[in-house]
């Protein structure tokens, strides 16, 4: 949780191709001088690689040059070639299918209404999905989120209200189960479907390239997804899932198990995304970094839709609930009345 290390963490411990590297300060400090070391290391790579050009041209100019003086200049060339660098940092590439262009309606609720038994999670729900936005879905665990996505997706049904879907919209749903998987299957097999191609929309790419994009190379494609660690498995389940070709997405807590560096992948993917993403999200960083708009279950049945980012509708909250924003409760039902 990038917002919790910047409020609360006053050392970070990065631990990079092999080794721990302590810093004073908190996640943004350490993401800027993060920036500046990966900088130097470039630089520096830079002028190993130059180096390494100039004597090898000399080596292959000077065939008679292999013996007492230039004897040693290959034996440095060589030492030079074999230099114990760090490895280049692989980065992570989230790439999303386009759909279909969307048409004026994507998703439209009106005065929804869902309960369980006696308690009502959700009364008189009403917003309209913009073209092109990014929501988020916020509130606490067991208020309706998941609920509200699996009636988007026909799975359930609202006890009241409408819910009506535009005729363009192609739905992508990545639940937070990833029951889906194979543990049997290979990390490529699993993605690819065992084909030599995948499509992404309208083009064709080569599977083992697409699967590559997610972090996954070289022999890392041939490891079994049983024994993969649960951020592997969400990029599998992500890189499974958005290949699809959809105009809608419904993410379920996507970030959950992530690293950092996927999460930014992930965040870079949905800002390039031309369709609409919905997602259920307790990471605020991320949600300050997208949405355009936030859902919030607040309890006590009742859902509130706002037009801006998490900060901006954190302040909106404390002005309407003063105080009270700032007292911690446990999530609340209305009685469901029939």
């Amino acid at each position: 949780d990038r917002y919790f290390l910047d409020n609360v963490a006053g050392w970070i411990l990065e631990l990079d191709r092999g080794s721990g590297i302590p810093w004073e300060g908190n996640y943004s400090s350490w993401l800027e001088q993060k920036q500046r070391r990966l900088a130097i290391e470039e630089k520096q790579e830079t002028k190993r690689q130059r180096t390494l050009e100039r004597e090898l041209e000399w080596i292959r100019m000077s065939p008679r040059a292999r013996h007492a003086k230039g004897k040693a200049r290959i034996n440095a060339y060589e030492d030079l070639l074999k230099a114990d660098t760090a490895q280049k940092i692989e980065q992570v590439e989230i790439y999303i299918a386009p759909g279909p262009r969307l048409g004026d309606v994507v998703v439209e609720a009106r005065g929804l209404r869902k309960g369980y038994g006696d308690l009502l999670l959700m009364d008189d729900l009403t917003f309209t999905l913009p073209r092109g936005g990014i929501v988020g879905v916020i509130g606490p665990n067991g208020a309706g989120k998941t609920t509200l996505f699996r009636m988007i997706t026909g799975k359930e049904q609202p006890d009241g209200g409408t819910l009506r879907l535009g005729d363009t919209v192609q739905i992508g749903y990545v639940d937070q189960s990833r029951d889906a998987l194979s543990a049997d299957k290979t990390v490529w097999e699993e993605i690819s479907g065992g084909k030599d191609d995948v499509e992404l929309g309208k083009r064709a790419v080569a599977s083992r390239a697409y699967v590559s994009w997610f972090n996954f190379k070289g022999r890392d494609q041939q490891r079994r997804v049983g024994s993969l660690s649960g951020g592997e498995r969400n990029r599998v389940h992500l890189a499974k899932l958005l290949k699809g070709g959809a105009n809608l997405l419904l993410l379920d807590e996507p970030t959950n198990d992530l690293d950092v560096d996927t999460l930014r992948a992930l965040e870079e993917a949905l800002l390039a995304f031309a369709g609409c993403a919905v997602v259920i999200s307790h990471d605020r960083w991320f949600l300050d970094r997208l949405a355009t708009h936030i859902l919030a279950f607040e309890g006590d049945s009742k859902a509130v839709w706002f037009e801006g980012n998490y900060q901006e509708y954190e302040a909106d909250r404390r002005r309407r609930l003063g105080a009270d924003a700032d007292q911690p409760h446990r999530i609340k039902y209305r009685k469901l009345t029939r």
